[in-house]
């Protein structure tokens, strides 16, 4: 087989296995889960078999490549380096958990076949995405996938469910056009889409406007619209809103996939702008270092707040976006600053000390892998969680999993891992970020950011706290309860226990390694987000040292604070977790709704009033002067000129016949009248003809006969 042909097997293959899914399960369900858990797996395996092979190229620049040309009226391009192998090994994986778990998870709900449908399309679309080579590409995957994604939201078609895929579907085409108009405006700038020329063009006219006095403006605006779509799917400061709504309602495996990969196409495409298109940016750098602060502290404060099992995981997912954004951010800043102390050589492919950047290169992309991992063991716990309860408020779930140690040490280990625990892969990624704002320095402000990164890891302890608290440690209040969820033992198949046992021993296994795994593994992405890339250049952070594990303490202590003085004492009134924020502080009911369906329709209705206003003064100012006012035409009740005259003729004739022989019986009808409905009845029958299947027989085979007279004749 063509290495090249790999690519597109990659992206279509999983679109092949939906449409047959689907059409197995209308007859055989059971062979349809076993067909679509076999399509996951061996895609999986396909993924995995391509990374043993090429381990040793993971730094290379292209390591496959394959073009697609005519397809959707341009060409599909596809293209796979270090990070784009790493995140489809990782998005594969994650599948086939999820659709492991599915099996059990989705065995008595309805639509199960739509959901399996969806759940191997959106693996397609995802995988198109990651192994986009143009921004065209990514852009069809893009809405693709979110599309086929929408559809796991309003799988339940509750009231609920349905209102949270409709907050979803709109802040993803929103999203989807504005990033559309980016597209153009970049194309218009630099006539490419190409990702890897993105940074010589970028660069090109970087120099050529500065020469010329001109302004980088357009290149903002093309870069500031395709975040905004970039940034909606991340679940992005302001754009989150629809996370908290979309995750609660979601089935579990579908959440997982949500929080743990969807969000990254969207840091994906931050990433493409932050690397690609404004290097060495500091302008563009503050912009995304300022946006992850936001998102990092609001979505851990919410998560903080949050009573409910899957959105307290949701804003969670917001929060750990923010770490990732802010080691973007601190990525270009750091470049940026590089470049003007004169680090750089000639060309700006070495530096002399590269570490600082590599830093933030390694935590941002480990960062990005460990909360992938830590996603889909959190959110599949919560799966199983559901799946014996049928609840998720944490008053109703409360003890639920005293007495089951398997899914307790599975909680757990999602639980110390993202909240930067020691031994734990999120403590490493937080680490070498914590290492990267350090090495920027900065005054206050940057002192104030970094003040914010260790509060937001603190919160971080003190919400996960709360949840393995209140689930696994805490009896419920209800005693008759409590014995019902102590004497379910049997709360998971063998097959589900194997996808959580699996996920969170790998889970396990990353974290215990950071040198001879994680950086390893983060190499591979050095050449896709590193553009001071040098290849030699290795990590020497001491992790484990004092400076770092004190500042992992200080999230600690921060976390045991906030669970014990804010949490127990604020949150809990007669022993049940209240929600104390407030209703009011929803963006979308306090901003959004009343802008674009209020605020936007009335300015835009009175314009258009105005306008017409105008329009109605000039045609009567016209038709008063220039145009003046001429008797209005007879105009006729019914038919046209034609049937008419016709009518007119016969009631010419009837009057006729009634003065000579019809005087004892006179007629009396109108035919003007009859004349007309009778054109129209005839017009009606000849619509209804045409459009039926015996009028296209009839026109065929009246061609066919006069092809034949021809052919015969001439």
């Amino acid at each position: 087989m063509n290495a090249n042909m790999i690519l597109p097997i990659l992206v279509f293959y999983p679109f092949a296995g939906a449409l047959l899914s689907g059409m197995i399960g209308a007859k055989w369900e059971k062979a349809r889960d076993l067909f679509a858990g076999f399509v996951v797996i061996s895609e999986f395996l396909l993924v995995l078999a391509v990374f043993i092979m090429n381990r040793g190229d993971g730094e290379a620049a292209i390591l496959f490549s394959s073009y697609m040309p005519g397809i959707c009226g341009r060409a599909l391009s596809f293209e796979m380096d270090g990070f784009r192998l790493v995140y489809v090994l990782i998005a594969a994986f994650m599948w086939m958990m999820a659709t492991i778990l599915s099996g059990e998870y989705m065995a008595h709900h309805q639509h199960k076949n739509r959901y399996y449908l969806f759940l191997l399309a959106t693996l397609g679309a995802t995988m198109g995405v990651f192994l986009s080579d143009d921004l065209f590409t990514l852009f069809i995957f893009f809405e693709i996938m979110s599309l086929t994604s929408y559809v796991w939201v309003a799988q339940e078609e509750t009231e609920v469910s349905l209102k949270a895929a409709e907050t979803y579907l709109a802040v993803s085409i929103i999203g989807g056009l504005v990033m559309l108009m980016g597209i153009f405006i970049l194309f218009q700038e630099l006539g490419t889409l190409k990702i890897n020329q993105l940074s010589f063009l970028a660069e090109a006219y970087r120099v050529n406007t500065y020469h010329n006095g001109g302004s980088r403006m357009r290149l903002y605006a093309a870069g500031a619209c395709m975040l905004f779509g970039f940034g909606a799917k991340a679940g992005a400061f302001p754009l989150h809103i629809w996370l908290p709504k979309a995750h609660p309602v979601a089935p579990a495996p579908a959440s997982a996939l949500l929080s743990g990969i969807l969000t990254k196409t969207g840091i994906f495409g931050i990433l493409i702008l932050s690397c690609h298109l404004f290097i060495y940016d500091r302008t563009w750098g503050i912009l995304i270092f300022t946006i992850g602060v936001l998102t990092m502290f609001g979505g851990a404060l919410l998560a903080v707040f949050s009573v409910d099992l899957k959105r307290t995981l949701a804003c969670s997912s917001m929060s750990q976006i923010g770490f990732i954004m802010v080691g973007i951010g601190i990525l270009a800043l750091l470049s940026d600053k590089n470049l003007l102390s004169g680090i750089l050589s000639d060309t700006v492919s070495h530096m002399e000390d590269p570490l600082e950047v590599l830093h933030a290169v390694y935590g941002t992309f480990l960062h990005m892998v460990n909360h992938s991992l830590i996603k889909l063991v959190l959110f599949m716990a919560a799966g199983v969680i559901f799946m014996n309860t049928h609840a998720l408020d944490l008053n109703e779930i409360r003890g639920y999993g005293r007495k089951k140690p398997l899914l307790k040490i599975i909680f757990l280990t999602g639980a110390l891992a993202i909240g930067g625990i020691p031994f734990f892969g999120g403590y490493i990624s937080k680490t070498l970020l914590h290492e990267s704002i350090l090495a920027y320095g900065g005054g206050g402000l940057m002192k104030a950011a970094e003040i914010i990164f260790i509060v937001s890891g603190g919160l971080t302890v003190a919400y996960m706290t709360k949840l393995f608290a209140a689930v696994f440690v805490e009896k419920n209040k209800d005693e008759e309860k409590q014995k019902q969820f102590d004497e379910n033992r049997h709360y998971m198949n063998k097959a589900s226990g194997f996808a959580l046992t699996g996920s969170a021993a790998v889970l396990f296994v990353w974290g215990l390694f950071p040198h001879a795994v994680m950086e390893r593994i983060a190499a591979f992405a050095k050449k896709f987000m590193d553009c001071m890339y040098r290849s030699d250049a290795k990590s020497e952070v001491a992790y484990f040292s004092p400076e770092n594990l004190k500042g992992a303490l200080f999230s600690i202590a921060i976390g045991v604070f906030v669970y014990f003085f804010i949490i127990r004492r604020l949150m809990m009134r007669r022993g049940d977790y209240v929600n104390v924020w407030p209703k009011w502080l929803d963006l979308e009911h306090l901003l959004y709704r009343p802008v674009l369906l209020g605020f936007l329709p009335a300015v835009c209705g009175i314009a258009c009033r105005i306008c017409d206003s105008f329009v109605d003064i000039g045609v009567v100012g016209l038709r008063k002067t220039v145009y003046k006012d001429s008797p209005l035409p007879y105009e006729r009740k019914e038919g046209n000129a034609f049937t008419e005259g016709i009518g007119r003729i016969m009631n010419s004739f009837q009057a006729f016949r009634n003065r000579l022989w019809g005087k004892k019986h006179p007629t009396h009808k109108d035919f003007v009248h009859l004349t007309a409905s009778g054109i129209e009845d005839f017009r009606e029958s000849f619509m209804i003809i045409q459009r039926s299947l015996s009028f296209g027989l009839l026109m065929f085979g009246i061609g066919l006969a006069l092809t034949l007279i021809y052919i015969i004749l001439w």
